[in-house]
């Protein structure tokens, strides 16, 4: 699980994803067996973190009681399966369509996903372009930059990343990788290739970008 949140505050949270209507501090602190003050100085680091939130009050014959529920990041603090569900989506694909057939409908993908950013970027040069192509991977969980390549004696504009977000699934599938080419493709509006891919045994995967 996540790194900085204690074993305690996990179970915490565990509490509140089996509630989720919401739990009071006296609730939390007897489904735990600790204290009230223990339980507020969970709750203020969690909530600082954005794992959970106080949602409402629950009306009592005393004082009304703060009710706290998980926020979308807390829900996903919690393993989820996803890689082994796009294994099967993908799988399916290429047993219905063929290796050409996965590859078609990742570039698909890709080239709709690069569409619905174009609003972002228009009117935007192309070092703009790259420079927010950057920012979006970065986003995604790439490591990722910017450079040039020389290539037949010029300068091609580059971007390279040193990790894959989906490294073994592009192992076993590596059609998925022409999501990544659509996309970049159609954010810069440059003829690209793939020069180098670490699902094919290279260190980085580096996009060239060609001349238009």
């Amino acid at each position: 699980m996540t790194k900085g949140v204690g074993v305690r505050q996990q179970q915490l949270l565990k509490l509140l994803l089996q509630n989720k209507s919401g739990m009071g501090i006296d609730a939390l602190a007897a489904g735990l067996d600790i204290s009230r003050t223990a339980v507020q100085q969970h709750i203020a680091s969690l909530e600082r973190d954005g794992y959970l939130i106080c949602d409402s009050f629950a009306k009592t014959a005393g004082r009304p009681v703060r009710l706290y529920v998980l926020t979308e990041e807390g829900v996903n603090f919690f393993p989820k399966q996803y890689s082994w569900f796009s294994e099967l989506l993908l799988d399916d694909i290429k047993e219905t369509q063929g290796a050409a057939g996965l590859e078609a409908f990742m570039h698909r993908l890709g080239e709709r996903t690069g569409k619905s950013l174009l609003p972002q970027i228009e009117g935007k040069s192309e070092a703009e372009r790259i420079d927010f192509l950057v920012n979006l991977l970065e986003e995604m969980g790439y490591e990722a930059q910017a450079g040039n390549q020389e290539v037949d004696g010029s300068k091609v504009p580059s971007v390279e990343v040193c990790n894959c977000v989906y490294h073994s699934i592009a192992m076993k599938y590596e059609q998925v990788c022409a999501f990544d080419v659509a996309l970049v493709s159609t954010v810069l509006g440059r003829d690209m290739k793939l020069a180098q891919c670490m699902a094919k045994g290279d260190h980085i995967c580096q996009v060239l970008l060609q001349n238009k």
